[in-house]
């Protein structure tokens, strides 16, 4: 409990900049993520490059800052990461990924040898349930 109030009254507690500035910039970092699955032609490499020079910025500053923020550098170089990446995916240095397979459609075929192999194993039960009735009956 005195560690808990010790951070809370600390320079980078919840109760300052430090703390929540940090918490607000991992909406970039969210927004960055899910960007990825959006096509390469909606990427604006001007804005992405924009995101990355602010993120690399607020890196240096989070870490140049007394006390350091790491928080504020976690979040910042996340986001860089994720903005190099849209980066790369603009250029096309990045492959897309494929489509996502179509699932194969039921054919008549299909059904019938589904029926077919659903038959079997009822057989096999049944077959099995009759071979312990004679050898109870044996017994």
């Amino acid at each position: 409990m005195n560690a808990l109030k010790n951070w809370i009254k600390s320079p980078t507690g919840p109760t300052t900049t430090h703390f929540w500035g940090p918490v607000a910039n991992w909406g970039f970092v969210g927004a960055a993520l899910v960007d990825i699955n959006k096509p390469r032609d909606m990427i604006s490499g001007k804005m992405t490059t924009v995101m990355c020079v602010y993120s690399m910025l607020f890196m240096r500053f989070a870490w140049m800052v007394q006390p350091r923020n790491y928080l504020l550098f976690a979040c910042h170089a996340a986001n860089e990461s994720a903005q190099v990446y849209q980066l790369g995916r603009f250029f096309g240095v990045v492959p897309e990924p494929p489509p996502p397979a179509a699932a194969p459609k039921a054919t008549e075929e299909t059904k019938e040898e589904g029926i077919k192999k659903v038959e079997k194993i009822v057989e096999e039960i049944q077959k099995k349930e009759e071979d312990k009735q004679e050898e109870a009956k044996k017994s």
